[in-house]
């Protein structure tokens, strides 16, 4: 007797903040966007929309440079229905926390869609796409698909698309 056994799989739209500013005395966390950053945002965000970006759910750094890069992606993706949820978790560098938070996803949730920080994403990515890049340049897009059930059997996954502002000027 055979037994079908479906995975489903999972998928994880990862954006890196935009370009953000220096000039102010700020602390990190505090920090705003570029207005180059603004721009970079809006050409990858308009971008996506020829391909098919459909998040369960949306989670961000709490950031503030994460968060207003989420605002721009939103608006020009037409996701303002999918519920976000902020996270200290997601102001990440090691790419540590990063891991653990997504291995801690609900697996309710097949499209997830992350805004986080680097060398956190260039980390992941790296580790648990089949693509690797140099850097996930601020503004960067990358989507990788994974055969599994759970998040918390994350394993190697299948990078499908990555767009970079570099990439379309």
């Amino acid at each position: 007797m055979r037994i079908n056994t479906i995975n489903r799989q999972k998928t994880l739209y990862l954006i890196r903040h935009a370009k953000s500013c220096w000039n102010n005395n700020l602390e990190d966390f505090n920090r705003p966007i570029k207005k180059r950053g603004i721009n970079d945002a809006n050409l990858v965000s308009n971008h996506l929309n020829s391909v098919k970006i459909e998040p369960e759910i949306i989670f961000c750094s709490a950031a503030e440079r994460t968060k207003l890069t989420s605002e721009i992606f939103i608006k020009n993706l037409g996701l303002a229905n999918v519920k976000i949820e902020y996270s200290k978790q997601l102001y990440d560098f090691s790419g540590e926390s990063l891991l653990q938070f997504i291995e801690s996803i609900n697996d309710s949730f097949g499209k997830v869609m992350i805004f986080g920080h680097n060398y956190a994403l260039t980390n992941f990515v790296n580790n648990y796409g089949d693509i690797k890049v140099e850097n996930v340049t601020t503004s960067g897009f990358v989507k990788i698909n994974f055969e599994i059930d759970s998040w918390k059997n994350l394993n190697r996954g299948k990078t499908e698309k990555i767009v970079f502002p570099k990439h379309l000027k």
